[in-house]
């Protein structure tokens, strides 16, 4: 049999990135979209550099360990490799060095956050300033595109100047640093796609934002496989989706009707994990353009393994968590603190210390979707559980002695999710 070990671009398949944290995961990961039939692409080596440095982990390493256990699995099927979240020219040659084909650019740093509450005059000055800068402005203002299956979109004055401001100089970056994994990937005689990322926001992305972003990197030549906007309502870490359904659909619409248009590209999820009361509602109205990317899940339910056969390492990792909780979470979106569930010591049952820091599907199947503060608690902490000199080899140890186990609670997870999603294809 021929080797499988090269990812490659998956293009407008639809696609599914499976984070793993510990280089444990994809097995589980190949056992799920085994089962669920293949209507879905897999992305095994998928890494942010902010989680490969939280993790002491390269590149290469990542890409091997997705590698080999695609290899092991005899796994035939095209995979593809996710280089997460890149903000620098070094982040793009450390992960096209070790093979990645997917590059998702991150340019957040350079978004203004605090845009959409300026008022028209603040607006204006500020646009002002970026005139040498941003000089697309009067491509769009004052016209009216109507969307196929879709919206009209008016693009009046303040509304294009107010995304000037506020993806201007993130837009410029991208661009920049489009054009270096171009060069990248073409020096290393690699295939590559880009993701656009500009989900990492307070405020939701427009749809006159969402066409503007794209927009310009289509007539830039940017070979964009897949766009994240920031969609509205409540994307937090390791819960499901908190705001109105109807309204997510209906904005879920107009957005894929966008970027079948302009493109067409895909519709990226981020934040995905455990977002399963939302996931029919995205494939449908992407009609199968969509990617989704989960990254801190497999990692909790690597934790159900830890529960399962070493409740007192479970125990630990649960307090440890919640002591370094208030530091860890400052760079993610969540809304759970540690007042909310109570420590190990007042819980006696392990099946409940398990529901209350990991438990969530039954609250989600029954309509009322999931806030379980715990669930966070454990997912923000991930870096200095798995980085800590006890626990960190405690968890490995445990995963490599309990693979089976470790595999058949990732394809039960992730089989939910894929189910959800192929609903909506």
């Amino acid at each position: 049999m021929a080797s499988n070990r090269q990812s490659v671009a998956l293009g407008l398949e639809p696609s599914f990135g499976f984070g793993d944290r510990l280089g444990l995961a994809t097995p589980g990961h190949i056992e799920s979209l085994n089962r669920d039939g293949g209507a879905i692409r897999g992305i095994f080596a998928q890494q942010s550099i902010r989680e490969m440095s939280r993790t002491v982990r390269t590149p290469t390493e990542v890409m091997a360990a997705a590698a080999d256990a695609v290899e092991a699995e005899r796994f035939t099927a095209p995979w593809g490799s996710d280089a997460d979240h890149l903000k620098t020219e070094a982040d793009v040659d450390d992960t096209a060095d070790a093979g990645f084909v997917f590059f998702t650019i991150d340019p957040s740093d350079h978004v203004d956050q605090q845009a959409d509450h300026y008022d028209a005059q603040t607006v204006a000055d500020k646009f002002a300033l970026l005139q040498g800068e941003v000089t697309w402005a009067s491509q769009y203002a004052g016209k009216t595109v109507a969307i196929a299956d879709g919206p009209s979109l008016v693009f009046d004055e303040l509304a294009v100047w107010r995304a000037a401001v506020k993806y201007g100089k993130a837009i410029l970056h991208a661009l920049e640093l489009a054009q270096y994994i171009k060069q990248a990937a073409t020096s290393r005689g690699q295939d590559y796609e880009i993701e656009l990322s500009v989900d990492e926001t307070d405020q939701p992305t427009t749809l006159v934002e969402h066409y503007i972003i794209a927009d310009q990197c289509l007539a830039a030549r940017v070979k964009l496989v897949s766009l994240a906007p920031r969609f509205i309502g409540e994307l937090e870490k390791g819960v499901d989706y908190k705001g109105d359904a109807d309204a997510l659909e209906r904005s879920l619409n107009d957005h894929a009707a966008i970027a079948r248009q302009l493109g067409p590209y895909k519709l990226s999820l981020h934040s995905g994990s455990d977002k399963v009361s939302m996931y029919e509602l995205f494939s449908r109205a992407t009609q199968g353009l969509f990617h989704v990317k989960t990254a801190g899940t497999s990692y909790l339910e690597a934790l159900r393994v830890v529960a399962r056969h070493d409740e007192k390492l479970f125990r630990q990792i649960v307090d440890f968590s919640r002591d370094r909780y208030d530091t860890d979470k400052a760079t993610y979106h969540v809304s759970g603190t540690v007042a909310d569930v109570p420590p190990s010591d007042q819980v006696q049952s392990l099946h409940e210390l398990e529901g209350l820091y990991l438990e969530h599907w039954d609250e989600v199947q029954q309509g009322k979707g999931f806030t379980n503060p715990g669930r966070q608690i454990l997912h923000c902490t991930f870096g200095s559980v798995l980085t800590d000199p006890v626990l960190g080899p405690a968890v490995h140890q445990i995963l490599v002695d309990e693979p089976k186990t470790y595999r058949e609670i990732l394809a039960i997870h992730f089989g939910k999710h894929l189910q959800a999603l192929r609903r909506g294809m």
